[in-house]
């Protein structure tokens, strides 16, 4: 043990092998399986962990590339971090470079626990609340996106119904910019968002190909909640019809529809709009 160690926290320790436990226990987490049999996973870079201090979160795990911690922000965070009674490891820059991102891979990341919300209780709506139902999307970097975007209006969270990629994979975590830490996630099955359903004290709103009317010309009746389709096939016939209307972005070009995350940004300011100030 060097001097620098023992003047270490007992839960603070220098890494230098990818055969650390931890070391692996973390890039596993790369795995899908993995993540829903633990119910943690990986958020990387000072500005999202600035983030889920600031909502509250507690790393369980805190990894930092020796020197990273020296000064700033990142010594706020690693200090956050053993208050949190995580354990932290600072790692060489080789064993970060295996655990991060490969694209624009970061100094510092940690683990955190998955946090999963029950549907909401349709008494306690506020009438200018908008949830947003995503079905069965598929690409994480999309519902990232979404979830970022849901936090910038102010939406008051995100259903994932049916088959559904990870909110909490690294792309979906890296897109969302930290806004993971922030917006409710609930999952639900297709026939239990259903039977939910009956029960919402608003207006279901829904984008379709086969809709008459333009989205921005609808006055939107709150509490909404905003169905949206996966990427391709769009909302199933089962949730098409649970919807109280359908609306549709016009098109003057070639294409027939947008991009899941860019849609879901246009209806939802369309939405918001009334509610949002500079």
């Amino acid at each position: 043990m060097t001097r620098d160690d023992r003047d270490r926290p007992a839960h603070h320790r220098a890494v230098t092998s990818l055969q650390n436990p931890t070391v692996k226990a973390v890039r596993a987490l790369d795995m899908r399986k993995v993540r829903r049999e633990t119910g943690l996973f990986v958020a990387e870079g000072a500005s999202v962990l600035v983030t889920a201090r600031e909502h509250g979160w507690r790393p369980k795990t805190l990894l930092h590339q020796a020197g990273a911690a020296d000064g700033g922000i990142h010594r706020e965070l690693v200090a956050w971090a053993a208050g949190s009674g995580a354990e932290i490891l600072e790692v060489s820059e080789a064993v970060l470079g295996k655990v991060a991102s490969k694209d624009n891979p970061q100094s510092m990341l940690a683990v955190f626990q998955q946090a999963w919300q029950p549907p909401p209780d349709a008494c306690g709506v506020p009438p200018e609340a908008v949830w947003i139902g995503l079905e069965e999307v598929r690409d994480p970097g999309n519902l990232g996106t979404i979830i970022r975007t849901a936090d910038a209006v102010g939406a008051a969270g995100v259903m994932l119904i049916g088959t559904c990629c990870d909110p909490y994979s690294r792309e979906a975590v890296r897109a969302s910019m930290g806004s993971t830490f922030a917006v409710p996630l609930v999952r639900t099955g297709r026939e239990a968002f259903l039977q939910w359903r009956r029960s919402w004290p608003g207006e279901v709103v829904g984008t379709h190909l086969a809709a008459a009317e333009d989205f921005r010309a609808v006055t939107y009746r709150g509490p909404t909640l905003l169905a949206m389709g996966s990427e391709g096939p769009g909302l199933s016939e089962d949730l098409a019809a649970a919807c109280d209307r359908l609306v549709k972005v016009p098109m003057a070009g070639r294409l027939d529809s947008l991009n899941l995350a860019v849609a879901t940004a246009l209806m939802l300011y369309q939405i918001r709009g009334p509610h949002l100030r500079l």
